[in-house]
């Protein structure tokens, strides 16, 4: 018998909480496979099984636990239960014959449906049709039991060697309990008397309420959120880029793109390109306070925000001011993945200088994200909308998206919030001054 205990997430991290077992009680483990989902002030982390045996579980999901607490035993004694041999299926000889009925059918009604030209009249006995496109209907005259069954689940039937009558009978044997079938008649009877554009609804008309326990990961986004709007001086800048130089060129290299690479090329890839090169011209935006010095780094790493399903997640790219756009794309690629599936690790998660946030995924048009602390600044990336803007005196459409800079401006000037951003739409705008790191290609060419 071992003991499974809670794990260490890392330094200065004393508690965690329980958030799922991935086995039941009783269940038999192999050696390393996951048993449960741990959620610190950080990240989400799994524990795994050391050794193979029957496990039981101690702790229950929810709990707040400390570090190198027993969690679960695992008697590695237990016998592995043996594997059972899938039989075949019986009537899977019949399968193709059937097919080759049903395909017969379905073809004498396509040829019925064509000899009743417009205008004649079928003859008396041809009245019962085969059935066609519309549902298929079956119906029990000795209970009133009328189904109806699509052609998608025909085929479902059919791929499954099961005869229509069978599934009759087994929904006129299923057992029906007295609430179903008081919320069935309420239901036929309300749907009687409402017109059919009644608006539906995704609660079940219960006047209910639900109460659960804030995960250890969002207590403590809460309390970083928080501090930053107290203790640092927030502001935000605007401005907005013409996204067609950038749409076509994706557009024009894109299969070239996928075929060397493998990849599609996105627009994150793009703004953490043009941030990176941005950054080495003001450098306050890649700095950070610490008391009352300043940290500035020589590197760009940038954090890409990605909405995971228990929160949101920053995964860090290190040195994105020497990645390739191909290298760009892997990277947020790999970790965005990973940071939805809950697999991060605290490293790929910690350390950035900088963050960049697309809110446009979700159709955002506008708004002011928040620093990710103890960072300066924050780029927000918006939905890219068509709309007519001024061209050498010309009004045309154009994808424009707008584009916003949060920033502390303890240490960061108005100045150089607004350069920044200005220094970012010129990149976009002309994103072949990316390869020259921000310089003009004829200044570059003629070493000015």
């Amino acid at each position: 018998m071992i003991e499974v205990k809670v794990p260490s997430p890392g330094e200065s991290i004393t508690q965690v909480q329980l958030a799922s077992w991935l086995v039941k009680d009783g269940a038999y483990v192999e050696k390393d496979d996951e048993v449960a989902e741990i959620d610190s002030d950080k990240a989400t982390l799994s524990i795994s099984a050391e050794e193979s045996g029957k496990i039981e579980l101690i702790a229950g999901e929810g709990d707040t636990l400390e570090v190198g607490a027993v969690v679960a035993k695992i008697d590695t004694e237990a016998e592995a239960p043996k594997k059972e041999e899938k039989a075949p299926e019986k009537n899977a000889p019949a399968q193709p014959q059937e097919k080759e009925e049903e395909a017969t059918d379905a073809e004498k009604s396509k040829n019925t449906a064509k000899s009743e030209e417009p205008g004649q009249t079928k003859p008396k006995e041809d009245s019962k049709q085969e059935p066609t496109e519309k549902d298929t209907q079956t119906e029990d005259h000795s209970s009133g039991l009328h189904v109806q069954i699509t052609p998608l689940a025909q085929q479902i039937l059919q791929e499954k060697g099961i005869d229509e009558n069978e599934l009759k009978d087994s929904i006129k044997s299923m057992r029906i309990s007295r609430s179903e079938l008081e919320s069935a008649i309420e239901h036929t009877g309300s749907a009687a008397q409402q017109p059919k554009t009644a608006q539906t609804s995704l609660w079940n008309g219960e006047r209910e309420t639900k109460r659960e326990k804030m995960s250890t990961l969002r207590q403590k986004i809460t309390e970083r959120l928080v501090s930053v709007k107290n203790e640092t001086a927030m502001l935000t800048t605007f401005n907005e880029v013409n996204m067609e130089p950038v749409m076509q060129l994706r557009k024009k290299y894109k299969e070239e793109f996928v075929e060397k690479y493998g990849l599609k090329p996105g627009l994150m890839s793009f703004f953490t390109m043009a941030s990176a090169q941005a950054l080495q011209h003001f450098p306050y935006i890649n700095a950070q306070l610490d008391g009352e010095e300043i940290i500035y780094h020589q590197y760009a790493d940038i954090g890409i925000a990605v909405s995971a399903p228990k929160g949101l997640m920053v995964p860090v790219l290190r040195d994105a001011q020497d990645m390739s756009l191909a290298e760009i794309e892997g990277q947020i690629k790999e970790k965005a993945g990973k940071a939805r599936k809950g697999k991060l690790s605290l490293d790929e998660m910690s350390g950035g200088t900088f963050t960049i946030t697309n809110g446009g995924v979700f159709g955002s048009m506008l708004s002011t994200p928040i620093i990710n602390p103890p960072q300066s600044a924050i780029l927000g990336m918006h939905n890219i909308q068509e709309r007519p803007v001024a061209v050498d005196g010309k009004v045309e459409i154009k994808p424009m998206m707008y584009i916003a800079l949060s920033y502390d401006h303890r240490i960061v000037d108005g100045k150089d919030s607004v350069s920044f951003l200005v220094k970012i739409k010129e990149l976009l705008e002309n994103p072949v001054n990316m390869l020259f790191n921000g310089t003009d290609p004829e200044k570059a060419l003629m070493g000015l």
